[in-house]
């Protein structure tokens, strides 16, 4: 049963699973997204997650496609304001096709400001209720590059948007009505305890919520993350619950089923590291032995995380999405989570 949950300090209440759409617009085609959104939506979920850079992997055609996909449904149905709508704008890059005339994008207030008047545009609406920043505009290990492992650059101050003007530049679209709330992703605890200090000193609005990557094989958003969800409300929506498909074993001795992701796009290597095959292996195991489907159990783990506001679900198929949203009649007992723990003890975190 679909459970709402605050939405960090806000008065929005959004289930506590979210339907993740990055696949439309090169996997699934406009009509398989649609259909999506109205399953989603006939089963209680009211949370869309997408971003201006989707669908995955980028690339010049098709980026934009996935909100163009979404926009259209909503004018469609007529139903904006029964679903809360999240949207990305990138971070720092080198992909010189999301802004005019080769530019790259860049955390500051013209990149900001174009970035979300495309997406409003894409959208076939006037505003998001929740406004996200992709990744930083600093330099971080993004995706898993650099795993746990910390690696000083000498901060660039000429280079980086100030996070106050960053900041700033969201408070004049929450003034203006464009974005109602803004987020965070692919975030570190420095970024988070800096944005939520910069709104203090009134900068601007206060960050409600962080996205990250959350499943079995990466549990680091425990380590220090974990408790700024709890303690200040910046909840997490966690992204790759299933870890891009491994979770489920359908990689499993190197397998490459039609049409699935790593097999089309090779994408996959976060959780192709060393020690992630005997995890899987691990957690498969305990799913068989519970009765449980291992996607079912994978997914009930992290919408259970008492830090967790809403887990990104996705699918390319409907069958794939109804076992998805049937993870929320699972419950981790205390001797399920008990057992998971043991496994992660000597499994800890081997695809960050």
């Amino acid at each position: 049963m679909v459970e709402y949950r605050k939405l960090g300090r806000t008065d929005l209440s959004v289930s506590s699973i979210t339907l993740g759409t990055m696949t439309w617009g090169q996997q699934n085609t406009e009509a398989e997204g649609h259909a999506q959104l109205d399953y989603a939506i006939g089963r209680g979920i009211n949370f869309i997650d997408t971003a201006e850079m989707y669908s995955i992997p980028p690339r010049a055609e098709t980026q934009g496609s996935t909100e163009r996909i979404i926009g259209s449904w909503l004018e469609a149905r007529g139903n904006r304001d029964k679903v809360i709508l999240a949207t990305k704008v990138s971070g720092r890059s080198d992909n010189d096709y999301i802004r005019p005339n080769g530019e790259r994008p860049r955390l500051d207030r013209k990149n900001i400001n174009y970035a979300i008047e495309e997406s409003l545009k894409r959208l076939r609406t006037d505003y998001v209720d929740l406004y996200q920043l992709h990744w930083p505009d600093r330099p971080v290990s993004l995706f898993g590059a650099g795993g746990t492992v910390f690696r000083h650059r000498p901060p660039d101050s000429a280079s980086e948007a100030p996070i106050e003007e960053t900041l700033e530049a969201l408070n004049d679209l929450v003034k203006a009505g464009k974005a109602r709330h803004i987020g965070l992703s692919n975030e570190t605890a420095w970024g988070v305890s800096r944005f939520l200090r910069a709104s203090e000193l009134g900068h601007g609005p206060r960050v409600v919520s962080i996205q990250n990557a959350y499943n079995l094989l990466n549990r680091t958003f425990e380590i220090g993350l974990a408790e700024f969800a709890v303690r200040e409300q910046v909840g997490l929506l966690a992204y790759s619950p299933l870890a891009q498909g491994y979770l489920t074993g359908k990689y499993q001795n190197g397998a490459r089923p039609p049409g699935a992701r790593t097999t089309l796009f090779e994408r996959g290597q976060r959780y192709e590291k060393p020690g992630v095959s005997q995890a899987i292996d691990e957690y498969l195991a305990l799913a068989h032995e519970a009765g449980i489907d291992p996607t079912k159990l994978a997914l009930a783990f992290v919408t259970s995380r008492p830090f967790v506001t809403s887990n990104i679900i996705g699918a390319t198929t409907l069958e794939q999405l109804k076992t998805d949203l049937d993870s929320l009649d699972v419950t981790i007992s205390p001797e399920l989570e008990e057992r998971i723990d043991a496994i992660h003890q000597v499994h800890s975190n081997p695809a960050p």
